[in-house]
């Protein structure tokens, strides 16, 4: 029970965020005439923020210290790209959330308690059924996009990128209701999705900035070559080979870590030239986080 109220936490916490994000980004790619679209965006953003703020109440001593300091659930840059991004946009964003998140502390609390189960429970199953409908709107889109029938100023790969995302969480979370715990993974596949993601965060960063930022456009080149590498030995890897490639996967995500987080400050502090959102660089560093965590665990469960 302690694994499963725990973990459960810990996945809303980072992912949760994640889809209300994904959400509000593809509600501001939408034209304004596409009215149809835009308000199921803001219902699925709405939704989830809401999914967020129960699992925040829920998680004061639940929750594991290693993802509280991970810079995966906020960084220092989350709340302003918030407000920003509010501003910039005009779409609701609970700023709140936020803040009581930076009060969180870890623990084990009370997981025994039956009442505490249910409330997981009941919070797994809505956010499955959320899940199911946004995995749904998201392959609508691309379908209609790639038939030319809907215009959006996101990239059809970008679409394709949080379909995965969004499919990885549904999956987790179906295995905490099934099994109670999540059992051990396949270290091969888990760098290969997340060495993927990594390579086409770099893909978007090249793209969404100004083409003057010839600096930065080509160090996210760079990145995008280095992730494109590194998928293509790991696809000729097993488990048993692979603690090399993951030192050297961990040391790159620690680089492209520092880039995210030296963007994000930029990009919050005007002083970078783009189209990129400040909470999409802040997104996409908290991505970066989650994954420095995973490879770090994974290197203390070998050594």
């Amino acid at each position: 029970m302690k694994e499963y109220v725990t973990t459960s936490l810990d996945t809303h916490l980072f992912f949760g965020r994640i889809m209300k994000e994904h959400s509000l980004f593809l509600l501001a790619a939408f034209p304004a005439k596409e009215m149809e679209y835009r308000n199921k965006a803001n219902w699925f953003r709405d939704r989830f923020e809401k999914a967020l703020e129960r699992t925040v109440q829920l998680a004061n001593g639940m929750v594991s210290e290693d993802v509280l300091c991970s810079g995966e659930v906020f960084t220092e840059f989350t709340e302003m790209a918030e407000r920003q991004t509010r501003k910039l946009t005009k779409i609701p964003i609970n700023v709140q959330i936020t803040q009581a998140e930076k009060r969180l502390r870890s623990g084990h609390g009370n997981c025994q308690d039956k009442r505490m189960e249910q409330y997981i429970r009941h919070l797994n199953q809505n956010i499955l059924h959320l899940l199911n409908g946004l995995i749904a709107f998201k392959e609508k889109i691309l379908q209609e996009v790639l038939s030319c029938n809907l215009y959006t100023a996101n990239y059809p790969l970008l679409i394709e990128h949080i379909i995965r995302e969004a499919k990885l969480y549904r999956q987790i979370v179906t295995t905490l209701e099934e099994k109670g715990c999540m059992p051990s993974k396949d270290l091969r596949e888990t760098e290969m999705f997340w060495n993927q993601i990594m390579m086409e965060h770099a893909l978007f960063i090249r793209g969404l900035l100004d083409p003057t930022e010839c600096e930065l456009v080509g160090t996210a080149d760079t990145f995008a070559g280095d992730y494109c590498r590194l998928l293509e030995e790991a696809r000729e890897q097993d488990c048993r080979t692979m603690d090399t490639l993951t030192r050297e996967t961990l040391e790159t995500t620690e680089k492209y870590r520092d880039f995210k987080a030296a963007g994000t400050k930029g990009i919050t502090c005007c002083d970078i030239r783009s189209v990129i959102l400040p909470l999409l660089a802040d997104h996409v560093l908290r991505e970066a986080n989650h994954y420095l965590r995973i490879l770090q665990t994974e290197g203390k469960w070998r050594g």
